[in-house]
């Protein structure tokens, strides 16, 4: 059963939350990462984004499992060097960073593929514990990262990535 207009929302997020309660339970992540929310133009489209991350928020602390969340031009600075790089930048290097063959499909996949790097990267478990240097994309990561902590450098409204 999917996700279906013709159901009422509670039962939408009820159909959400348990395909995310079975994936949760087959693939018992350590981690969750996922896209902070920032308003759009189209404030049902961010409402219905907030209500199913919610849910996911819900299933994960169920489980105990901690849930970090990026913005968008975090995830694109980690994985292009750019905080404004266009989906077809992010795709690109995700393919290469993951030394994949052809770009992920569908296309959301580079994203959310993007996004678990960038959690990888600023968490520091995609680091070499035998002390080789970074790539350029996490050194450029690491400076972004420094500079925000000294100024607030927040999001502008309407700001997307997909």
């Amino acid at each position: 059963m999917g996700s279906s207009h013709e159901l009422s929302l509670d039962a939408r997020l009820l159909v959400i939350a348990e395909a995310v309660d079975q994936w949760l339970d087959a693939f018992k992540p350590d981690v969750l990462a996922i896209e902070r929310v920032f308003a759009q133009t189209n404030l049902s489209t961010v409402m219905g984004v907030a209500q199913v991350q919610g849910a996911v928020l819900v299933c994960a602390a169920r489980r105990g499992i901690p849930v970090a969340m990026h913005t968008p031009s975090e995830v694109k600075a980690a994985v292009t060097g750019s905080g404004r790089a266009d989906k077809a930048s992010v795709t690109a290097m995700v393919t290469r960073i993951l030394r994949l063959d052809e770009p992920p499909r569908p296309a959301d996949a580079a994203d959310a593929l993007a996004l678990a790097i960038a959690h990888a990267w600023r968490s520091g478990s995609a680091f070499s514990a035998g002390g080789e240097s970074a790539t350029a994309a996490q050194q450029l990561w690491r400076s972004a990262e420094s500079k925000s902590k000294t100024k607030k450098n927040k999001e502008k409204p309407g700001a997307t990535w997909h």
